[in-house]
């Protein structure tokens, strides 16, 4: 068996990924999953003529442990569990303890009706409908018959 020199191959994907395209794209919610932590929940977006449908995957947490607020532009989300168990026999105690967080922020769009945002948790996805402001929604436009 022989050593050899690892060469750092740069993949096509990764010099897209890496270029200004995705780093300077004036794009909704500016996340850049480059520097994405592993420990940061996935997120789903999509968008509609009405509002953004936001989807955070964030399982065995409930309600309570999520922290939720606007501020400055930004949706900001985070989330604190703990949970310890301990088991007594006659000549030994076991204590375990595990401790889980998670912090995300979105940069919103100026088109959001901060007011109208609203949330909700349900088995294990946490979602968010982002409203979009009345005059930047799409309209249909009326039809004027010429008489």
């Amino acid at each position: 068996m022989s050593l050899v020199k690892f060469k750092h191959r740069t993949s096509p994907l990764r010099s897209l990924m890496a270029s200004d395209f995705f780093n300077n794209n004036d794009d909704f919610f500016k996340d850049n999953f480059l520097n994405k932590k592993m420990d940061e929940p996935a997120l789903n977006i999509k968008e509609t003529d009405e509002d953004f449908q936001v989807e955070l995957a964030a399982p065995g947490y409930s309600k309570k442990d999520f922290d939720v607020n606007i501020d400055n532009g930004y949706l900001n989300i985070s989330a604190k569990k703990s949970n310890t168990t301990e088991e007594k026999e006659d000549d030994y105690t076991c204590k375990e303890f595990s401790y889980d967080s998670f912090e995300r922020s979105l940069l919103l769009p100026d088109s959001i009706e901060d007011e109208k945002v609203k949330a909700s948790y349900k088995d294990g996805i946490l979602k968010f409908n982002l409203a979009k402001k009345e005059a930047l929604k799409k309209h249909t436009p009326k039809v004027i018959e010429v008489s």
